[in-house]
């Protein structure tokens, strides 16, 4: 049955979302090159919208995609290598001949693989976290050179180079062994992390290119959780994630307004979710060896505690900012612990505690302008208070946080 242009192209859209990183790694770690196997997968899904249309969606577009797109990783190959003779390569011809457009054959995910091989010490550190961003989860250069402040073409020109050395060096797709994983599982974890914050800011789904990117992390979470278990990180990371998750439904209202954690309704809260962070947490204590996910999880675990108090643990949550600050030295753990210390102390030893962090390094962060506003107002400063939330306001890119915004500044009266 012929589909139309527009469902072909909705259906390409909805297969790129969903499978781009797991395409690429299954093609990748066949060729040991990323470049190509990106190149290939990007001219496969411009002849599924040439082809679909005429000829129907295939019930597998997956496997489609990876037989069109190895045929197209073929070509290539033999027209670089035409000057030296036949292509060494007949054995990938002869695998592109195994999953033939349109059967059910199951594509193994192996985009785990693929962030271990990024994260290969041969790769320069400071470009292993943007490279598994762009390959595994289909981040664009620009995107990733403005989370890490570089210019989308010094970015560029960083991933290329990766990609070169992965295929040059002939990097391994595999998740290593435990004398190589303490090296290279930190920067796996926090692509896991960074992608799942990104599909986070987006609760309402409003966003297409992030829409599932947050199950897309979790479930690559819940993977080195489940390859990975006795690494209390991936276990820690896994229950922080699910504990964001879970508050996923109450961060918005019907109307689509935000929704803070201090006001939202318990009852929205998925228990089962929070009950499993839990179990995740409890299994990662009993490995002895606490790091960052884990403590940033437990601060996460004692803010569930409302659910069954009232009222988070306020005492518990300062005491697991200060350990993350010993770990992290992050001023965003410094705003969130003068937050914290706000409840426990008042807002001026909140507002002290945000004075001894590095205002000048921070002035286009908009949480640090947030919380002093709202400190400032809680104080009853309101005079302070209201071009601070005017700087928060001007920062804020999402609609209904910045409606909330206005709403707190309005509240305070008076001024302009």
């Amino acid at each position: 049955m012929t589909e139309s242009g527009e469902d072909a192209h909705r259906t390409a859209q909805a297969v790129a979302r969903r499978s781009y990183g797991k395409l690429v790694a299954f093609l990748a770690a066949r060729t040991r090159d990323v470049a190509a196997a990106e190149d290939a997968l990007s001219e496969a899904f411009a002849a599924a919208l040439a082809h679909w249309p005429a000829t129907g969606v295939p019930d597998n577009p997956e496997a489609w995609l990876i037989a069109a797109a190895k045929r197209k990783a073929i070509d290539a190959h033999r027209a670089r290598r035409r000057s030296e003779g036949a292509s060494p390569h007949l054995a990938l011809l002869a695998e592109e001949l195994s999953i033939a457009p349109g059967t059910t054959q199951e594509i193994p995910d192996e985009r785990l693989a693929l962030l271990f091989a990024c994260a290969h010490p041969a790769i320069d550190e400071a470009v292993r976290a943007p490279l598994m961003l762009q390959t595994v989860l289909g981040f664009d250069a620009a995107t990733i050179a403005s989370a890490f402040l570089v210019s989308p073409a010094a970015m560029s020109q960083r991933l290329v180079r990766a990609k070169t050395k992965i295929r040059e060096s002939g990097i391994p797709f595999r998740v290593p062994q435990r004398e190589d994983l303490d090296e290279r599982l930190p920067y796996v974890l926090d692509a896991i992390y960074a992608a799942y914050a990104e599909g986070w800011s987006d609760p309402a789904g409003t966003d297409t290119s992030q829409r599932e990117l947050a199950s897309e992390a979790i479930w690559l979470g819940r993977l080195a959780a489940m390859l990975l278990p006795g690494e209390p990180e991936a276990l820690g990371l896994l229950a922080l994630m699910l504990h964001g998750e879970a508050r996923c439904a109450a961060r918005r209202s019907d109307a689509g307004d935000f929704v803070p954690l201090s006001e939202q309704d318990t009852a929205q809260w998925n228990g089962a979710m929070i009950d499993e962070a839990e179990a995740l947490l409890r299994r990662a204590a009993q490995l002895h060896a606490i790091g960052r996910f884990q403590l940033e999880a437990a601060v996460q675990s004692a803010h569930a505690r409302r659910r069954v108090a009232g009222a988070p643990d306020w005492n518990a949550v300062v005491a697991l900012y200060d350990a993350l600050w010993e770990k992290t030295a992050s001023p965003v753990i410094a705003i969130n612990r003068a937050v914290a210390l706000a409840e426990t102390k008042g807002p001026r030893a909140g507002l002290a505690a945000l004075d001894a962090v590095n205002a000048s390094a921070l002035s286009q962060y908009q949480p640090y302008w947030s919380a002093r506003a709202h400190l400032l107002a809680r104080a009853g400063d309101h005079d302070a208070a209201r071009p601070a939330y005017d700087r928060a306001i001007g920062l804020e890119i999402d609609p209904a946080i910045r409606r909330f915004l206005q709403k707190r500044k309005a509240a305070l009266g008076g001024g302009q």
